[in-house]
């Protein structure tokens, strides 16, 4: 039996206890006050003889009304839409209030504010090394919200005592939960930052998920790394991903090199592609309109200036042959 409660009470539960309407209990609460002057009024009187009598009875109610009237002037409470009290009676959690609206509930109850509204992180680009050691700069934006109140409010550390917001608690505590968001993001970056390259590398498969490349499979699975730190407080990611991607300044201008040849090497293969192609056509248009015939020598010759001319940086410089083609 002992486990099950245990069980039962390691969890979120929504507060079944007794709450009532705020405005109701205003009244109810003006009428306490106002009857209190008159039963204290009531309760002395004086006797025939000009000697004051005290009603017990009268006293008793008078006493018990103030108090009331006291107690039920402390049990109010406001929830705005996506908020949420955590209720304890004298350390023993009762549930998670989340009515919206005016509400009086037990004064003797300790209630802790929190927020289930969504949250944006911006976290700073930060250092890492990808899959391939390359030193990168690598910055995420998170969107959370609070989803488990008990375990937030109970499984990590969230005490504002010495925080110095008592007027703003509920922001004091979210400021709590932003600061354990933003540490765990940081180790989740850098465990997936770990897993992929930075880009395509010509020791890898061409089909490999790079951090540039793949940027909805990297954000997805930075979610889900960034949802299975977070659990244990009872948080939970919308949505990650990746914001801000560079080489770090030391490799920058290599790799921007590197780049570059790449860039060129990629350009001149399409260049040799196409004057190959242009090459191939002019051949077999001389030949299937018998403009004139070419040996051999003069094919190569041919060949080999217009390769020239088509992948030249520079303007062909004409050569006018004076020669004849017999020659």
């Amino acid at each position: 039996m002992n486990t099950e409660n245990k069980n039962n009470i390691l969890q979120e539960t929504e507060y079944n206890g007794g709450y009532l309407n705020g405005f109701l209990m205003i009244l109810i609460d003006i009428c306490l006050w106002g009857s209190v002057p008159f039963l204290f009024y009531q309760t002395f009187s004086e006797d025939q003889y000009g000697e004051v009598i005290c009603n017990p009875w009268l006293l008793t109610a008078a006493i018990v009304a103030t108090l009331c009237a006291i107690i039920f002037s402390c049990g109010f409470t406001m929830l705005e839409p996506n908020e949420a009290k955590v209720l304890t009676f004298f350390g023993k959690y009762v549930g998670t209030f989340r009515k919206t609206g005016f509400y009086w509930i037990n004064p003797f109850m300790t209630t802790k504010n929190v927020s289930l509204r969504a949250r944006n992180l911006n976290a700073e680009p930060i250092k890492v090394n990808d899959k391939t050691g390359n030193p990168i700069l690598i910055g995420l934006v998170v969107v959370w919200r609070l989803k488990d109140t008990y375990k937030a409010i109970f499984d990590i550390d969230t005490d504002i005592s010495a925080s110095g917001q008592v007027g703003n608690a509920a922001g004091a505590r979210m400021n709590r939960f932003e600061k354990f968001v933003a540490v765990q993001s940081d180790s989740a970056l850098r465990e997936v930052a770990g897993m992929y390259a930075y880009d395509d590398d010509d020791n890898y498969d061409d089909n490999q998920v790079t951090l540039r490349g793949g940027s909805a499979e990297i954000n997805e699975v930075l979610t889900d790394k960034l949802n299975d730190r977070l659990a244990m407080a009872g948080l939970e990611v919308m949505e990650a991903h990746i914001n801000y991607l560079a080489y770090a300044p030391e490799i920058a201008a290599v790799m921007l090199r590197r780049q570059q040849a790449a860039a060129i090497i990629t350009a001149r293969e399409k260049i040799v592609d196409g004057a190959v192609s242009m090459v191939k056509m002019a051949l077999d248009k001389l030949d299937d309109e018998n403009i004139v015939e070419l040996d051999d020598e003069k094919k190569a010759a041919m060949v080999s200036n217009l390769l020239v001319v088509l992948c030249a940086d520079e303007p062909a410089q004409p050569v006018i042959n004076s020669g004849t083609l017999n020659h």
